[in-house]
């Protein structure tokens, strides 16, 4: 008789083992009145007092002196390109397996995508592939912490400043994590948030953009604000700004901003379940052949979560589609898995035509490798640390008999 539930088999778990118990995205009554207030206000955008308050909140927790609150966290990187003066035909690196919002700031700019491949642990940009890419037109690299893991700063940063190269932080996915100690979004010269409905801290849409440069905070201001100058009221301008700079109307509200300063101060105990989960988990799955979770920041004092990945590799598990492992994990009893991003250029929003883009010449052989062999298991699920150990014992299980499939 077969032994998996997929199969026909008594699934592992029964339904009181598993209740998802963090309501997404996380709202109360408090939060409700919090809203409530600013709509009596009137105080709706144009640099609110609200917006404000979540700037000033949101960099001191990730170390960093300005915050520039904008409308998504993809307008967030182009006008982190933009400040930094990146224009048509300048080459931007970018990993070859992210969220195609990354490459895409780039192209709205004018500027030639480059990608480079990621390290197979961490699934972030590998800092060998991207001293590779680097050519003489080469005037920004961003890398993405993805998942459940840090780009590698200290080693990116390095290669960066040695080329003279901007580094610009994808943290979409790191609200919270700390590098060696310091906030991500607070090591390169710009870092770029966003709070879409699924990120960590959540408001439906938003972004920031984190820098400790005076300079640059007010070049973002300015192009997010149509040109306007952080100092000057809407409606009376006194000053112009760079010439041939591009300012758009890419502002932020009060709304958002006020939910996600309500989400902010939990942040840190959420992170510290979701880190609990995954040591919790590590710790259970040990020996199982051919398993293992996406590697956290080499120097991660403490690492953000927007998910983790579970990888299946190797001969007992190659021939088998790890969608076909996240049906039997979900038939035992478990929750939600999706495949990772996959490599940008595959991806069926990515819409660049030939020569607006360069890809590896050894083809990214690890963004494939991920793509194929990781489930993505989502920050929400990490909330439970009473289920880690049973959805060890479902790897195991499924391990045990991985043959039925």
């Amino acid at each position: 008789m077969s032994k998996l539930a997929i199969n026909g088999g008594s699934p592992l778990l029964n339904a009181d083992m598993y209740v998802r118990p963090l309501q997404w995205p996380i709202r109360d009554a408090v939060g409700a009145q919090h809203l409530l207030d600013v709509y009596y206000s009137g105080k709706w955008s144009f640099n609110s007092e609200t917006e404000q308050k979540f700037e000033e909140e949101f960099a001191a927790a990730h170390d960093a002196k300005y915050g520039i609150y904008m409308a998504n966290g993809t307008v967030t990187l182009q006008c982190a390109l933009d400040a930094l003066g990146i224009q048509r035909d300048d080459e931007v690196i970018v990993p070859a397996l992210t969220w195609v919002a990354t490459a895409m700031a780039a192209y709205y700019m004018g500027a030639k995508v480059v990608f480079a491949d990621i390290d197979p642990e961490t699934m972030t940009l590998s800092p060998e592939a991207f001293e590779k890419a680097i050519t003489p037109r080469t005037k920004a690299v961003i890398p993405v912490h993805l998942y459940g893991s840090f780009a590698d700063l200290e080693k990116i940063i390095a290669i960066a400043d040695k080329h003279n190269i901007a580094v610009i932080e994808d943290c979409a996915h790191m609200h919270g994590g700390k590098w060696a100690g310091k906030g991500a979004g607070s090591w390169g010269k710009v870092g770029s948030f966003s709070f879409q409905q699924s990120k960590t801290i959540a408001s439906g849409e938003g972004g920031i953009c984190l820098t400790n440069d005076s300079k640059l905070a007010e070049l973002l201001y300015r192009a997010k604000h149509i040109g306007y100058s952080r100092a000057e009221k809407q409606g009376s301008a006194t000053s112009k700004p760079p010439m041939g700079m591009p300012c758009y109307n890419y502002r932020g509200l009060a709304f958002t901003a006020q939910i996600l300063r309500d989400q902010l101060p939990g942040l840190t105990e959420r992170l510290e379940r979701y880190r609990k989960f995954v040591e919790i988990l590590t710790a259970e799955t040990a020996g199982i052949e051919g398993f293992r979770l996406q590697k956290q920041g080499r120097l991660a004092t403490f690492q953000g979560f927007y998910a983790t990945n579970l990888f299946f590799e190797g001969p007992r598990w190659e021939k088998i589609p790890v969608t076909k492992i996240a049906e039997a994990m979900q038939a035992e009893g478990t929750s939600y898995y999706c495949k990772n991003y996959g490599p940008v250029k595959d991806h069926l929003l990515f819409n660049m035509r030939p020569g607006e883009f360069s890809w590896p010449e050894d083809g990214a052989p690890n963004a494939y490798h991920v793509w194929e062999r990781s489930l993505v298991f989502p920050h929400q699920e990490l909330y439970d640390i009473e289920f880690a150990p049973r959805l060890a014992a479902v790897i195991r299980k499924i391990s045990e008999n991985v043959s039925e499939l």
